[in-house]
């Protein structure tokens, strides 16, 4: 076979004409793209400002309610703790479609072509993870701008590099969250099935993290569950680099934590991507 003649398919393009495609079915929709917007704003507004904890406070002589929500929260606001949750809670919720993605390619036929093609299982499988966690970068950091408008109140030394550091967190709690739901679902042929374990799955793991209260405060059982838990690690981190000050060691243990998890999830992901991935 002559060298004109010879395919050598490149995994960077067929990652990138995947991811692309999955994009297009997001941005290229005007209203699930509106939608995508405008939920951070409802739960911001909604939530953030309805959830004034700062007022269940007695005011009593001599109790400074800042102090106490200081000695409590961290942070002397609840609406800027609460927002920094906002961040791992859209996380969560948008990494839970992908394996659902798996399961509709599946039924209308479109996995079956991509199978035909020399594209790698692991890629296929990539492609959904990144898809996943492009859109939850996007919207972390419009809820960033948001909390912003809305009056987060920003750590002592918080620096606008620190940006950088939320970005990198989320990309790995992404990766690690969008393996997991496709690892749950690649064998699929129902829709049923990852809603129903979107169903059971979403808001435990929400709630049995310090994405809206912290970890220290809840029941023994609970706290014991919250510590393996990687939202609690990634909200942690986001506010060590946003609103709290900056616990250097704690941030590289959360870091340390994401990462670790992300990997573990990722390989396994690919490793069933090539066992059970099937037309």
């Amino acid at each position: 076979m002559s060298k004109s003649n010879e395919y050598c398919p490149s995994r960077l393009h067929g990652i990138w004409a995947l991811t692309n495609r999955e994009l297009k079915k997001w941005y290229k929709a005007p209203v699930i793209f509106l939608l995508s917007i405008i939920q951070p704003i409802i739960w911001m507004g909604l939530l953030g400002k309805a959830m004034n904890i700062g007022a269940l406070i007695p005011k009593v002589p001599g109790i400074d309610p800042g102090t106490v929500m200081q000695q409590t929260l961290g942070t002397s606001d609840y609406f800027s703790f609460m927002a920094v949750g906002m961040i791992a809670f859209t996380a969560l919720f948008t990494t839970m479609f992908s394996g659902m993605s798996v399961v509709w390619d599946r039924r209308l036929g479109f996995l079956n072509k991509v199978l035909s093609t020399p594209v790698s299982r692991a890629v296929i499988i990539f492609s959904k993870v990144l898809s996943a966690t492009l859109r939850s970068m996007f919207q972390a950091g419009l809820i960033i701008v948001l909390a912003i408008a809305f009056g987060l109140q920003f750590g002592g030394n918080f620096n606008p590099l620190n940006i950088l550091g939320v970005f990198a967190i989320m990309f790995l709690v992404c990766v690690g969250l969008s393996s997991l739901f496709i690892a749950i679902t690649i064998r699929s042929t129902r829709m049923e099935t990852p809603m129903a374990v979107m169903n059971l799955i979403n808001l435990p793991m929400m709630f049995a993290s310090n994405a809206f209260f912290p970890t220290k405060f809840m029941p023994d059982w609970l706290q014991t569950i919250a510590q393996y838990n990687p939202l609690t690690y990634t909200t942690d981190a986001v506010r060590q680099l946003l609103i709290f000050n900056t616990d250097y060691t704690q941030l590289a243990l959360d870091f340390t934590y994401v990462g670790i998890f992300s990997v573990i999830v990722a390989t396994i992901g690919i490793v069933l991507s090539w066992r059970f991935l099937s037309k």
